[in-house]
């Protein structure tokens, strides 16, 4: 049998904290399988990262059936893989009574529907390995309902309550689940939110961290083997007020 190669699988490639995993995993791994629609910035990365890493591109859109059968098959192909990032994702802004409903249920689809698809893919591959890592990329919004996120925020919060279970359910397997959490991160995630009313200047520059610290965060994290991973003490500070406040809200 050929030597096992450590391999990730990372979606949402293509910019912003997808980016920022394929260029700390290249420290750990042997070969990137990065997905994401926008070819032209794949091959940018491939290109920044040949000489540290076998980078195989993946152009697909993972709200699509076939997108997410190219993913699957990429598994298969160039798997099994180490370490599965589930961070592709998006965000509307504003009222859910106001907003298209399609770009709503796109949004359940590709958070939801395709993390859980590909988590289903990859663990049975991380058995026989013996282990591996699955990092869901959440967010600090799925401890704080408010005006404007309520669908992408309840999807954040399903992916949290799913890691935290399947988690459980691995226990004893070698596989480590992260619920990563960030805060406001700059990443071009916020412009098509500001192109619909979100102020990205109203936002404190204290609450805001980069693209590296977070995922530097994250990877530091795996080692500890905690499920729920919220970087920086300030957003630390913001999750657990959102906790108390839904905890005070039962009496």
């Amino acid at each position: 049998m050929p030597e096992h190669k450590i391999t990730a699988l990372v979606t949402g490639a293509s910019a912003g904290l997808g980016a920022e995993f394929c260029r700390q995993l290249a420290q750990r791994c042997d070969v990137i399988i990065a997905v994401a629609r926008r070819g032209e910035r794949l091959t940018a990365l491939a290109e920044e990262l040949v000489d540290a890493v076998e980078l195989h591109r993946v152009e697909a859109d993972l709200g699509t059936i076939e997108g997410v059968a190219s993913a699957m098959e990429a598994i298969r192909q160039q798997g099994p893989v180490d370490y599965l990032v589930n961070n592709a994702g998006f965000s509307s802004f504003g009222h859910f009574a106001d907003l298209p409903i399609d770009s709503q249920r796109d949004m359940v689809n590709l958070h939801i529907d395709t993390g859980i698809t590909l988590c289903r893919a990859a663990v049975p591959f991380m058995r026989e390995l013996g282990g591996g890592y699955i990092i869901n990329v959440c967010s600090l919004e799925a401890f704080l309902p408010g005006k404007g996120l309520a669908v992408y925020g309840a999807t954040k919060a399903f992916l949290v309550y799913y890691s935290q279970a399947l988690q459980a359910e691995l226990a004893g397997t070698g596989i480590a689940v992260q619920a990563l959490c960030p805060g406001y991160t700059h990443t071009d995630f916020h412009q098509p939110m500001a192109e619909v009313g979100f102020e990205q200047r109203r936002i404190p520059d204290e609450m805001w961290m980069n693209a590296d610290e977070v995922v530097a965060a994250s990877l530091a994290a795996l080692a500890g083997g905690r499920v729920l991973v919220v970087p920086g003490d300030g957003n630390q500070t913001l999750a657990r007020m959102g906790l108390q406040q839904q905890l005070d809200a039962l009496q």
